[in-house]
């Protein structure tokens, strides 16, 4: 089992920043990810990293966000610059334990652990 729990999230301006955090306990994870979800939506997969450091990013955020990880601290973290108001949504944070061939995934159906979600709000 994987625990996850995030935070850092909050209103800001768009062109603002904000980091999230994912604090994770249990099994090591081969992929961490971060989703986001607006209502009526698909939930989107926008930026992964690998128990290599191996990164991929959904074209939306390319650019503008960095995911990173402290292994010391168990943490996973999101830095979203340059925010738009379309970057509104519920963001949560997901573990896959397992490698998968090919890029590091970006699709929910690749994660089996998720975190309750932290709220982001951009306002134009």
């Amino acid at each position: 089992q994987v625990q996850l729990v995030e935070s850092g999230g909050g209103s800001v301006q768009a062109g603002g920043s904000l980091r999230l955090s994912c604090v994770t306990s249990g099994y090591s994870s081969t992929y961490m990810a971060w989703f986001r979800h607006v209502s009526g939506k698909e939930r989107e997969g926008v930026a992964v990293i690998d128990s290599g450091g191996r990164t991929d990013y959904s074209d939306s955020v390319k650019g503008r966000f960095i995911i990173s990880k402290d292994n010391a601290k168990n943490t996973l973290y999101l830095q979203m610059n340059n925010l738009r108001p379309e970057d509104a949504a519920m963001y949560y944070c997901a573990a896959r334990l397992y490698w998968r061939p090919g890029p590091p995934p970006l699709g929910r159906a690749d994660y089996h652990f998720w975190g309750q979600g932290t709220q982001v709000t951009v306002s134009s």
